[in-house]
């Protein structure tokens, strides 16, 4: 009687364990490769003492190792330790040759071990690169164990891709690209360097979750930042936090010409929920500001250059229906490396994200770790962030602050005495204005236009 209790008693207690926790599948047997196929790059994998081991190799491209089956929404969670001075990362819902590329593309959830820490932020591989860096989240920066096993969480559900590393909140994406795909595991390239040849990178312990995700996902804290590139659409999230899309994707509405009344008659095109203006000189249509003046916020625009572009996006401009004053602060839209305007003012003033003519955009002033600045290049879409807070203002370009200044500071104003604005009557005093985007005669484009005052 005994026996038979206890046994029950096991099994009613499996029950509401296995219930509370879902269902999983192991997507690895822990003794084979089975399911899974290696993709692109000649770096090699291997089972050992149940874990899959990944082998960095000399002169070859990024390797991947991926899943033959799709998935769509789902929940991941594995364990991943990688040598040190090595970057690694799985796929999520990637692809192989789709609309002629050809290599691995689609959301990849890093491994970083440099002192960047991007750990468990969101990269897309081959196609629009970092989506969600960890300058979005600055505490999780410091969750990823070097040397050690990291246990990563990936929620992919819908249009949300949500990650945890050791527990850690990491990323709060939301984007529709790709909606599946298979899963992979990464060897990154380390192109000529010998000394990194062989060093290893381990995953174990891979299961995912199909069926009731609703039921088992996990809050997202709400320090996390939210990032959406939903095109010309606000998240749920961000309208209950305040943002508003400044232009809708289709029409002019909240728009007028600079110096007028009403829209410009020609010059502007609305194509794909993107609009440009054009570049044919008896085309054209001259700048346009929003129709309402804004003084402390943050402002998020992306942008797509041409060869050779120049643009930008003008904020504190004071330019009335029957005024025409296109002069204020610009978060510089440029081709830095074709356009002359790069190599003039002072010490790169007027490259792409630089405070024009007055400050240069420069993410290591901010943080060793990062490069000067990261851009993508012609032809892919760039996110503009602008944050005006009392005399504070800041520039972020692609996530990663690149400039910050206090106006009305001794430092500043010496900026401004430098400047081409020197002459130009309370420049840098406005406390708020019209926010402009500018027609400099070259093919731009502009969207997801959106502001949340402050």
């Amino acid at each position: 009687m005994k026996k038979i209790t206890l046994i029950l008693v096991f099994t009613v207690l499996s029950s509401v364990l296995f219930a509370g926790q879902g269902k999983w599948e192991s997507l690895f047997n822990g003794k084979t490769l089975d399911g899974w196929q290696k993709l692109d790059g000649a770096a090699e994998y291997s089972v050992v003492k149940g874990e899959i081991v990944g082998h960095s190799k000399v002169n070859t491209g990024n390797t991947f190792l991926a899943t033959k089956k799709n998935y769509g929404d789902f929940i991941l969670e594995y364990k991943i330790k990688m040598d040190t001075g090595l970057n690694s990362g799985v796929q999520i819902r990637s692809e192989q040759m789709v609309h002629n590329i050809e290599h691995v593309h689609g959301y990849q959830v890093e491994c970083d071990d440099s002192p960047r820490a991007w750990s468990a932020g969101i990269y897309d591989e081959s196609r629009r690169g970092w989506l969600y860096p960890l300058e979005y989240n600055q505490p999780a920066k410091k969750c990823y164990k070097r040397g050690g096993w990291n246990a990563v969480r990936v929620e992919a559900i819908g249009n949300s891709i949500r990650t945890w590393m050791n527990g850690v909140p990491c990323a709060n994406l939301v984007d529709d690209m790709t909606p599946s795909g298979f899963i992979a595991l990464q060897v990154h390239g380390i192109g000529k360097d010998a000394a990194k040849e062989g060093r290893t990178i381990c995953w174990k312990d891979i299961r995912i979750m199909t069926n009731d995700l609703e039921k088992y996902r996990k809050p997202m804290d709400k320090s996390v930042r939210e990032v959406s590139y939903l095109n010309n659409t606000l998240t749920p999230n961000e309208v209950s936090n305040g943002w508003k899309l400044l232009w809708d994707g289709k029409t002019t509405e909240g728009w007028r010409g600079a110096g007028v009344a009403n829209f410009p008659s020609k010059g502007w095109t609305i194509e794909d929920g993107a609009i440009s203006p054009n570049k044919v000189k008896s085309l054209r249509g001259g700048d346009i500001v929003t129709t309402k003046k804004y003084r402390n916020f943050i402002l998020e625009v992306d942008f797509k250059l041409t060869e050779g572009a120049n643009s930008g996006i003008k904020y504190f401009i004071q330019s009335e229906p029957n005024k025409l004053n296109t002069v204020g602060f610009e978060f510089q839209v440029l081709d830095d490396l074709r356009h002359p305007d790069a190599k003039e003012g002072i010490d790169g003033n007027r490259t792409v994200g630089s405070l024009y003519d007055l400050v240069t955009a420069n993410s290591k002033r901010f943080d060793a770790a990062q490069p000067v600045k990261r851009v993508n290049a012609v032809g892919q879409w760039n996110r503009a962030r602008i944050e005006v807070n009392g005399v504070r203002v800041t520039h972020f370009l692609n996530g990663v602050k690149v400039v910050e200044i206090t106006k009305g500071s001794p430092e500043f104003k010496a900026v401004i005495a430098k400047s081409k604005f020197s002459k130009v009557p309370k420049f840098g005093e406005y406390e708020d204005g019209y926010i402009l985007l500018q027609d400099h005669g070259d093919q731009v484009s502009f969207r997801n236009v959106k502001v949340k005052e402050l």
